[in-house]
């Protein structure tokens, strides 16, 4: 019997083990991500809050219910977003000044199918946090704010995919199959030549 080539067997022993390692920290993320799906789906059901002032990076209020008051528009953008219907369209963005100081709010007035900005200069506003590009956080109204426009769908924890077991899945089939095609070459190089 012929002994293993080291090297070629330290280099797949060690992707091996590392696709592995991979796959169990997968499965450590995807119950990570189901804690804060929880904590999210509990959010939506707390009682409203004002709109933050300075939210914390590490402990968003995303999906909770809040009000804020937009002194006046400084900007506006545009991205894709959906109806109530689930029509896809243009979701329109206000950037707003909340007073003399600190930072501004983001808010969503609605949904249409044009990418123009509507006839809106701020006002009071309720609906649900979610996350923004830009602003870190925008709360999305639970109506429409301009003439022309639709109630844009609200936020929903649901939505965001928890596929961490798909991806641990992967990577031991990657570690599986690295393994099986090196014992396959290994037991090729053991046979004789035609």
């Amino acid at each position: 019997m012929k002994r293993l080539p080291l090297v070629p067997t330290l280099i797949v022993g060690f992707a091996c083990a590392t696709m592995v390692g991979l796959g169990v920290w997968q499965l450590r993320r995807g119950d990570e991500k189901a804690a804060l799906l929880a904590r999210y789906q509990a959010a939506s059901g707390l009682p409203a809050m004002a709109y933050p002032a300075m939210p914390l990076p590490q402990d968003l209020p995303l999906f909770r219910r809040a009000s804020g008051y937009c002194l006046s528009v400084t900007g506006w953008r545009t991205k894709a977003g959906h109806n109530l219907r689930e029509e896809t369209g243009w979701a329109h963005i206000a950037d707003c000044r909340k007073g003399a100081e600190g930072p501004g709010m983001a808010v969503e007035v609605g949904w249409s199918r044009q990418p123009k900005a509507p006839d809106w200069t701020g006002g009071d506003v309720e609906g649900v946090i979610t996350t923004d590009d830009a602003a870190v956080i925008r709360l999305v109204s639970a109506k429409p704010l301009a003439p022309g426009l639709e109630a844009s769908a609200p936020p929903s924890p649901a939505n965001i995919p928890n596929n961490h077991l798909s991806y641990a899945i992967q990577w031991f089939a990657f570690a599986l199959i690295a393994a099986v095609i090196y014992a396959l070459a290994l037991r090729r190089m053991g046979q004789p030549a035609d």
